[in-house]
Formats: C-alpha cells, structure tokens, sequence
C-alpha cells in the first residue's frame, strides 16, 4: 500500500520528506547511480555535419569532461518510408525494431560507441518506440495482425501524426516480440536503459510484463515519456518520468505572468507522489526544441535559473543537444539542419559546475526518502524561488529570480542558518550574518554545506 507523503508548513515554506516505508515496486533495483545520474539527450542527426556514431564519439571526451553521465540516443532503428515526413523521416518512425539506421552507421558501430562510452564512465540509453511504427516496418509484411486495424481494415494511423500506425497490444505474440527485440540490444550492444517514447500512450501492463523479462539479461535504468501527476500507475514501473506539467506551467507562468505561487503549488505535488520514482526536469528537447521553440524562447531572461533548478531540485536533470553551446536555433525534425557549434561552449563551465555538484553532493540525490526538500519562505515570495535540500549533514540551498525584474530580498526561514559555500562565485557566506540578496534579472545562486 502507498505510503503518504509527510507535508509540514515551516512559515510558508515546505518540507517533503517520505516515510520510511516507500512503496516497494519494479524500480526498487540495485542501480545507485541512477540517483546521482544526468541525462544528456544526443541527436545524432544533427549533432555532426556527418551524422553518424563515429562522428559523435569524438565528442564524448567533451561531454564526459562538462559532467555527462548517461547518455540518451534518439531512436537508432531504421527509418520508415512510405508516408514519410520531410526529405529524412523521423526516427520515431521505424521500419525494423532490430536494426540500426544506416544513415548513422552500422551495428558495429554502435558498439564501438558503446564500448568507448562504457570506457569514460557513460551509462547508455536508447530511444524506444513501442506504440507504433512506420507504414512499412517489416512487421506490416510478415505479421500484419500486430497491428490495429480500422473498420475497412486498413491500418490504424496514430493520432495527429499521418506517418506512423499503431500497434495492438491486445496481441499476446505482439508483446512478446516487442520483448524479444528490447532484448536484443542489451544482449547485443550492452546498453544500459531505455527512455520511452509515449510510454502512456501503451498498456501500462505491458511494461509491468516487458521490464522484468527484459532484465533477465541485466538491470536497467528505464525513463518513461509521461507525466506521473496524470499517469501515476505508470510510476510503479519507470525509474524516471517528463514533467511534462511543470514544463507547460513554467513557460505559461513566463510568458503570461502567472502567479509563482502556482508553480510552487505545482512542486508540492509532485512532491506528495514520493520517491519510489523521480521525475526527469529539463528546459529542452528534440520534441520542445523543434516545435515550441528553444529554451530562450520559452523562458527568455529565466532560462538560467529554469535549468539550474533542473539540476538541483528532486529527481534527474534531463539536457538536450546544443544547450552547452548555447544553441538559439530550432533544429529541423525531418531533414538535416546540423547544430552550430561554434567551439567555445559558452555554457559549459555552468552545465559542468551544476552537474557535478548532483554527482557528488548526497543532499541533491534524486528518488532517495533520506533527503528532505524544503521550499523557503522570503520576503519576496511572488518573484522568488528559494528551496533547501538536506541529507543528514549535507545542505545545498537554491536561490532563483524567477521575475523580470530586480529583486532585493531577505530569505525569512530558520531553517538556512550557518556558512555555505557558492559553488559559482567559490567563496564562503555566513547566513548567521544576514540573509539579505541583491538580485538583477536572471539571477542565481547555489550554495552548499
């Protein structure tokens, strides 16, 4: 039975802490890294003027270097043709769940990549498409009854999206072929996860059957492209889940002058789910990037303290390709459109500061009911976002203008008390001495114990 998750009103901050007994579930294996973990999503197609795994492998040094930890593929399968988007296709839309896209390369390759991955301290997912595929994947020839049909009996198209068709999980032989071929790419390639595509758009009941087969070869660390606020029994299965809410709120509440309040609000919910799962937190992505705009778009002068609060609040910081840079441009989805990379990284040193200290600090742990996250009370609660994170002795204290205006502000709450460290600026505060900030638009500051 789930326990509940303890809220205690400290003036108007919050703590969230879980109680002992967590909901045991599917994720409750032994993959301690995965608390301490970072998800840097690659797009392969773009990411290089050649396109291919042995071109991105040159970069993995670089990223190893800004804190990478695990990095995500974009699907690597072959990409359907018939119905087709654009000139490329998208990758979400298969042709053969067993087999690499030779616009990136050969399985060799991928391998190689893997192998060299595993080398530098990589874990390695991949993009897993499990509720349709393209018009003419192989399965459409040599087993036509996998898929949903419409009444004239011709295959069903997912919704809004004219290039691919569902599939019917209904059918037993289906599911378990769907198995077969996850197993393949851990049996054959030595991957280490998945991330889910539309992981809500599938019987849940599915990924109850396919998680615990597919870990017959090795554990794995699986992120699910959902939102367990609308979605919670998916939660009992996924490692990591979108905050696909937080996301849509946080861009509404910067363009349309929301109440901060609401984004608070917002964060005690996810916070009341409890820690049996953690939540994926990102600016950006292959999906956000190329329709909605990236991330300057969305969040204009926030956008720094948006993807600091990513990497420190609870749960995993999720960054898409090119954010180093950082990239302005929206990439195309279905031609190629290569990043500008420029070779100076303007943002690494930031991703690199922010992403180590989620390594190495206990008190950022992410899923972990030893760490208690407490929402701060100032005297500027409409514009400011402050929040302390505690593991027995380790702190780490989160201050971010999440206005457009110049703050000055005192954080008003017992609870931050003693001398920090900034882990940007590199000197020491003592907040015996005073809590008071002179904050312009944009502003930030991380401090640990």
């Amino acid at each position: 039975m789930k326990k509940l998750i303890l809220l205690a009103v400290i003036g108007l901050g919050i703590v969230s802490c879980t109680t002992q007994n967590a909901r045991k579930n599917m994720t409750d294996l032994p993959k301690d890294w995965k608390h301490n973990t970072n998800i840097y999503e690659v797009n392969v197609r773009q990411y290089t003027q050649e396109g291919t795994f042995r071109a991105f492998e040159k970069e993995m040094p670089r990223l190893k270097s800004m804190g990478v930890k695990t990095l995500w593929f974009m699907p690597i399968t072959p990409i359907a043709q018939e119905n087709k988007k654009g000139s490329m296709g998208s990758p979400y839309a298969a042709a053969d769940y067993t087999s690499i896209n030779p616009e990136f390369g050969t399985l060799d390759d991928f391998k190689h990549m893997v192998s060299e991955a595993h080398r530098l301290g990589f874990k390695v997912i991949i993009d897993w498409v499990a509720n349709h595929t393209g018009w003419d994947h192989v399965w459409t020839k040599t087993h036509p009854e996998f898929y949903l049909k419409d009444a004239d009996g011709s295959f069903h198209k997912a919704s809004g999206m004219d290039d691919i068709i569902e599939l019917d999980y209904k059918n037993q032989e289906m599911r378990l072929a769907m198995i077969d071929a996850m197993k393949y790419w851990v049996k054959e390639t030595n991957i280490d996860g998945f991330r889910c595509d539309l992981a809500s758009w599938v019987e849940v009941d599915f990924w109850e059957q396919a998680r615990p087969e597919v870990e017959k070869v090795k554990p794995l660390f699986w992120l699910g492209e959902f939102d367990e606020i609308e979605s919670p029994e998916y939660g009992k299965v996924f490692d990591a889940s979108y905050s696909w809410k937080w996301m849509h709120k946080s861009a509404d509440y910067y363009k349309k002058n929301e109440p901060l309040q609401g984004l608070k609000d917002l964060l005690i919910q996810y916070s009341n789910i409890g820690d049996s799962s953690m939540r994926a937190w990102f600016t950006s992505n292959h999906d956000e990037n190329s329709w909605n705009g990236t991330e300057y778009e969305k969040y204009g002068v926030i956008t720094k303290p948006m993807a600091v609060f990513s990497a420190t609040w609870n749960g995993v910081p999720l960054l898409y390709s090119g954010q180093e840079l950082p990239n302005m441009k929206r990439l195309e989805f279905f031609e190629k459109d290569v990043i500008k990379w420029t070779n100076t990284y303007q943002n690494a040193d930031f991703y690199r500061t922010l992403l180590n200290l989620k390594a190495s600090n206990p008190a950022l742990r992410g899923g972990d009911n030893n760490v208690g996250t407490y929402l701060l009370n100032t005297s500027a609660n409409d514009k400011i976002l402050a929040y302390l994170r505690k593991n027995g002795k380790d702190e780490v204290l989160v201050v971010l203008n999440m206005s457009k205006e110049p703050v000055n502000f005192k954080i008003e709450d017992e609870n931050v008390s003693g001398t920090f460290r900034n882990v940007f600026e590199k000197v020491n505060r003592n907040f015996d001495n005073g809590k008071d900030f002179n904050f312009k638009p944009g502003d930030y500051a991380v401090f640990e114990k």
